[in-house]
């Protein structure tokens, strides 16, 4: 009587067959990548998209300087004026070419599904979506506060009001990302979502342009101007605890 088939005898020179996990218990299994790390990656990844549409980010910058420039061309040549509505103008242009730029800020996401793994990922959503409008602010913002002093010439600015007005647009533009960001996402996927946008944000951002332009206007009349950098200041700081958390939940809706 012959005995059951039995698997032939493993020899040692044939290699031991290895058993490996399922492809999804290894990635559950690995380690997250730290917050911080995904911070800088999800900058990264939106500054290499812009690099890469360099077209898109240089428009908002030739608008800045165009709309900047035009006032003196219609109001003359009379110093005492170009100074008086300098601050104002180039306050305006920076908030003019902030919304011309926020709808490429989740529009292509949104088409392609990055949009919907980032909401898929395992880190804090206000992180995350508050690492893309540093992306923004860095390839829109950024640009406006380095150009600001050629347009400050142009109205006459002397040396510390154009400092001054740096830092007004260095602490400004931050919040007018922000403030886009949510707008954008709100009107994400919606019919005539660049007028919602605008009538969105031109509201929230009055008490910008208000601070950030009297505050030039201030130092060129020879008073404190402290007060109203403190305002921007505080209005900045209100804006990066409690933004993302509106951004965060925007991005949900727009993608449900």
């Amino acid at each position: 009587m012959n005995g059951p088939d039995l698997p032939p005898a493993r020899t040692g020179s044939q290699p031991a067959a290895v058993v490996l996990p399922p492809l999804a218990a290894r990635a559950a299994d690995a380690p997250l990548p730290p917050l911080g790390r995904a911070f800088w990656a999800t900058i990264r990844r939106d500054l290499l998209v812009t690099a890469r549409h360099r077209a898109d980010a240089v428009t908002g910058l030739v608008f800045f300087v165009v709309v900047a420039s035009l006032f003196p061309l219609g109001v003359g040549s009379d110093t005492r004026l170009l100074r008086e509505i300098g601050p104002g103008v180039v306050w305006v242009a920076a908030l003019l070419a902030s919304l011309l730029s926020l709808p490429r800020l989740f529009v292509a996401d949104h088409a392609d599904g990055t949009l919907e793994q980032l909401l898929l990922r395992p880190h804090p959503l206000p992180v995350l979506a508050l690492a893309k409008v540093a992306g923004h602010w860095l390839t829109t913002g950024v640009p406006l506060v380095v150009v600001s002093p050629l347009l400050g010439l142009q109205y006459g600015l002397d040396a510390p009001a154009i400092g001054v007005l740096m830092a007004s647009l260095l602490l400004g533009t931050p919040m007018l990302s922000l403030l886009g960001a949510v707008a954008a996402a709100l009107a994400l996927g919606l019919r005539g979502s660049g007028v919602l946008t605008a009538l969105i944000v031109l509201p929230l951002n009055a008490p910008l342009l208000i601070f950030g332009s009297g505050a030039v206007q201030q130092q060129m009349s020879g008073m404190p101007f402290g007060g109203l950098f403190s305002l921007l200041g505080a209005i900045l700081a209100l804006g990066l605890v409690g933004v993302p958390f509106a951004l965060a939940q925007a991005l949900r809706i727009a993608c449900e």
